[in-house]
């Protein structure tokens, strides 16, 4: 009791448990966290996503324009791009929960990401650095495409914006989400909470709807090296920002190796499978939580809190197997030999989340095409809107986002209070169902874009207007703010304290698996249908959409979405009731193998009933 006082009051002031300010001090929380911290990186978050979304969403365009990469290598460079971005997501994620934290994190690669955007503009700039000028559309078979030390500075600076973003990208959401305390399952902070997600969706959609209207537009009429300068002065805005809060912000400190007790896991329950699981519980290792002190800052070691043990994966059980040391021998078993029932439970919830998380790879396939593929649709229509002004391919992508600032308000303000009504969950609706909403509107994008695609392929004696393409930007606008801040906010929620910022990365590696299975659908479709045809060109062989039949692969996406969601409602369902089936569950909470601790069974918990494991093997 006297410890819990310590963490809760220091030298007279409320504190808040597991995190710290500037200095390194317990944060007060009257003077630190809440909106008014995570508004500075909400500042962040929008001003990145303008400079990175304008970059990758005109990139197509630049390599084939000005490095003068065919149609399927283009395709292929930009989602490899982007993909590496959102897989680098969990170094970032890593390095913040084990070493660094979110902030300097953060700090430390948003520079990166600066350096990559400056380099990209040098290279856009100076004409020693790209291939000679010519036009891909009417003389491709003349143009010289950039090679040696010319794509080197080019993928240089392309991966030096990827490794920044993807190191920054988990953290903001994460380290504003940080600043809300939700561990005393407090229904306030977890309404502030679930705003704040949509708050950063909403920022998300202002940087991507500046991106792909004002400042592609200036990439399109001033230059790309114009262009890539600006999304250099947006990064240092954002950057700047997140400086400018440091004063505010709560942070959790990094908890050291957060893999190592997950290797441990697996290794101390694979040395055990021959063992069987007790019903005496003083035979299995409880949760092992104890305070370490930093001068007069209390600091809690426990960072997952108590967890019980579950029948789910009953064999990570045996890691939790104690061994009956003889009297005579005091040597104490090994962590990669014995761990705790929050260990294995952890595990067991990363096991667990991996089928949701597997379910929007498809998701993220479809908006590797909109990116892709569909810039280049536009470019084959009629881009005109008066007689001066023609619209960018690229900026199409921004027609969802300038619906959805209107729209997330709408959704937080209205849907949110009447569906809590209904449902009684904080978030209106379940973040499992969000993610359901949003993948089952997405099969309907790949339809909308087949039938356009059909139907441009049909008139090809006349253009269509650009616009004919908007419905299919829409409808995946619509479905990503479901499944995109579902995702997170269904991640962040897991019951692994120290572990936030990692697993927010494991969502963006959604949109990195999706952008390398598209890679890997168009060289597979084109090397299948190539075989099956008379002249041996595949669906997306040629540079020229006229002659290619990108209608068929949309039909296949459509599918393969369809497919997928059904996919999902199986693991979803799979998901609930684990969570809600936990029969037999032991609850063991402050028992310390570690210490010798010989206390009674009955006094595991505080409780006075002994749970039996017999049905645990």
């Amino acid at each position: 009791m006297e410890n819990t006082r310590k963490l809760q009051e220091f030298k007279g002031e409320r504190i808040c448990e597991g995190t710290v300010d500037w200095r390194g001090r317990p944060s007060n929380p009257n003077k630190h966290g809440g909106m008014k911290a995570a508004a500075f990186v909400l500042g962040l978050q929008g001003f990145e996503i303008m400079g990175i979304a304008a970059v990758g969403n005109n990139l197509i365009t630049y390599v084939i324009n000005e490095m003068h990469f065919s149609l399927s290598k283009s395709a292929n460079t930009v989602t490899n791009f982007v993909g590496t971005v959102f897989i680098l997501a969990l170094v970032g994620g890593y390095l913040s929960d084990s070493h660094l934290g979110c902030f300097w994190t953060m700090l430390i690669f948003a520079f990166v990401e600066l350096s990559g955007f400056i380099l990209l503009s040098v290279q856009a700039h100076l004409p020693q650095l790209k291939p000679p000028q010519c036009n891909m559309l009417t003389d491709a078979e003349n143009c010289v495409e950039a090679t040696g030390f010319k794509a080197l500075v080019f993928f240089m600076a392309l991966y030096l914006v990827a490794l920044g973003s993807g190191c920054v990208k988990p953290n903001m959401i994460a380290h504003g989400a940080d600043q809300f305390n939700i561990q005393d399952n407090n229904p306030n902070q977890s309404k502030k909470l679930s705003k704040y997600f949509n708050a950063a969706y909403f920022a998300f959609s202002v940087g991507e709807l500046v991106a792909l209207t004002i400042l592609v537009y200036v990439q399109t009429h001033s230059g790309m090296d114009i262009g890539f300068g600006v999304s250099a002065a947006a990064m240092a805005i954002g950057l700047l920002s997140l400086i400018c809060g440091t004063l505010v912000y709560r942070n959790k400190p990094p908890q050291g190796s957060i893999l190592t007790p997950i290797a441990q896991v697996i290794v101390a329950a694979t040395l055990k499978r021959k063992q069987i699981c007790p019903s005496d519980p003083m035979m299995l290792h409880g949760n092992h939580s104890k305070e370490l002190t930093n001068g007069d800052i209390p600091i809690s070691e426990n960072i997952i809190g108590n967890l019980h043990l579950t029948q789910r994966f009953r064999f990570l059980n045996k890691a939790c197997i104690k061994i009956i040391q003889d009297s005579n021998n005091n040597k104490k078993e090994s962590a990669w030999r014995l761990c705790s029932v929050n260990q294995v439970e952890q595990v067991k919830i990363l096991i667990s989340v991996i089928p949701i998380f597997a379910c929007t790879i498809v998701f993220n396939t479809i908006l590797a095409q909109l990116q892709t593929f569909s810039v280049q649709q536009g470019s084959k229509m009629n881009t005109q809107i008066t007689k001066s002004f023609h619209i960018p391919p690229a900026s199409l992508q921004a027609i969802p986002y300038i619906m959805l600032i209107f729209i997330v308000p709408l959704y937080d303000t209205f849907f949110v209070p009447f569906a809590r009504k209904i449902t009684g969950h904080e978030s209106g609706i379940t973040p499992l169902q969000r993610i359901g909403f949003g993948l089952f509107f997405a099969t309907f994008s790949m339809v909308s874009a087949a039938l356009m695609e059909n139907k441009r392929l049909r008139d090809s004696d006349k253009t269509l207007s650009i616009f004919w393409i908007a419905p299919q930007f829409l409808i995946f606008g619509i479905s990503e703010m479901f499944t995109a801040v579902g995702l997170v906010e269904f991640f962040y929620k897991q019951s692994l304290k120290g572990m936030q910022t990692f697993l927010t990365a494991i969502t963006y590696c959604s949109y990195s698996f999706g952008f390398y299975l598209s890679s890997i659908l168009v060289s597979l479709v084109n090397k299948v249908t190539s075989r099956g045809s008379g002249s041996g060109s595949g669906w997306l062989s040629d540079n020229d959409l006229n002659k290619d039949r990108l209608d068929l692969f949309y039909w296949f996406l459509a599918g393969l979405s369809f497919i997928n969601f059904f996919h999902y409602l199986f693991w979803a369902t799979w998901y609930s009731k684990n969570q809600s089936g936990q029969s037999g569950i032991l609850f063991l909470s402050q028992y310390d193998h570690q210490n010798g601790s010989n206390n009674n069974p009955k006094n595991i918990g505080g409780d006075d009933n002994v749970y039996p494991l017999n049905d645990v093997v």
